[in-house]
């Protein structure tokens, strides 16, 4: 079977419809459907764009009709949190709203909440929907997860999951607890591997946060040093030091099999990862286009396959 790996939507449907209309999709009985291929979603759907529904909703009856599947973004993660209270914490929600964190939690999850938070009934049956979602998709020929394959994690995590490796509300609790397994490999596989950056260093990340610590390019087998290894702007990573990261968090990629993900915002002229390892998230939602890798099966990757509009 062959398949069409799209990026991260960030509500920007018209982008996707774009996309789709460029692959080949076409909108008959509701949904957008190929006659001879099928999409996967890498997750991220909402927040940032102009068309938040629009764009969960063509992705939810691609899923409903079998011309589509799609995994689990953090932002989707973050959403259910958002909406699910807390059962320790009286009047709180698992995402909390309160205080200086709750406002940081509203700015970053408002462009949904203005579409969906005085729609009660809609906004619960999405929630409901996002929570089947799959954490990750293994494949015949390739593999699938929104920001770091970790066999480790998964290794961890899978006797919790539901038989389509999604999330339960019970265990959306767990993996809302800083220093619970499950915070720590939903957290990797949602939003990447972290490493402390060495000698108090600090960076502020492209949303103005300040961070001390640094996402790592988890699918780079050789690179070890802090300055190879970290995901951040050029000129920022040319000034960490070149020594080796003392922990080093990554569970080597096998290579057994392509890996597709989203997730870090990259820029430029879509690319290859490495020969085994694609991204396919270029800032749709920062003005980048929304790329798509058109897998064929039994075809060896080539950056000759990836495709965009935007």
């Amino acid at each position: 079977m062959d398949y069409d790996i799209i990026g991260d939507i960030h509500g920007q449907a018209d982008k996707l419809h774009a996309l789709l209309d460029h692959l080949g999709y076409r909108e008959r009985e509701g949904a957008y459907r190929h006659r001879d291929r099928t999409a996967i979603f890498v997750g991220d759907f909402i927040d940032r764009g102009p068309r938040q529904l629009d764009s969960v909703m063509t992705v939810r009856r691609m899923t409903d009709t079998g011309s589509a599947l799609a995994v689990m973004g953090n932002h989707e993660f973050n959403a259910i949190a958002w909406h699910t209270r807390d059962p320790d914490r009286d009047g709180e929600f698992l995402r909390p709203r309160s205080g200086a964190l709750g406002r940081k939690n509203r700015e970053q999850h408002a462009a949904f909440l203005a579409e969906v938070e005085d729609r009660g009934d809609l906004h619960e049956e999405i929630v409901d929907w996002f929570l089947t979602l799959p954490l990750w998709l293994d494949l015949p020929g390739f593999r699938v997860v929104h920001a770091c394959w970790h066999d480790g994690y998964m290794g961890e995590l899978k006797p919790h999951l539901t038989l389509g490796l999604g999330l339960t509300r019970q265990l959306m609790i767990a993996a809302s607890r800083e220093g619970r397994m499950e915070f720590r490999t939903v957290e990797g596989l949602t939003k990447g591997l972290e490493v402390a950056l060495p000698n108090g260093q600090r960076f502020h990340d492209k949303d103005g946060h300040l961070r001390s610590n640094v996402r790592i390019r988890w699918w780079d087998t050789e690179a070890t040093s802090y300055r190879a290894l970290a995901l951040m702007p050029e000129e920022l990573r040319e000034q960490l030091p070149d020594t080796p990261i003392a922990a080093d968090v990554r569970s080597p990629y096998d290579n057994v099999k392509p890996v597709f993900f989203g997730h870090y915002w990259m820029t430029g002229q879509p690319a290859l990862q490495s020969p085994s390892a694609v991204c396919v998230d270029y800032s749709a939602a920062r003005g980048g286009p929304l790329v798509a890798y058109r897998w064929d099966d039994g075809a060896p990757l080539s950056p000759d396959r990836l495709v965009w509009t935007g």
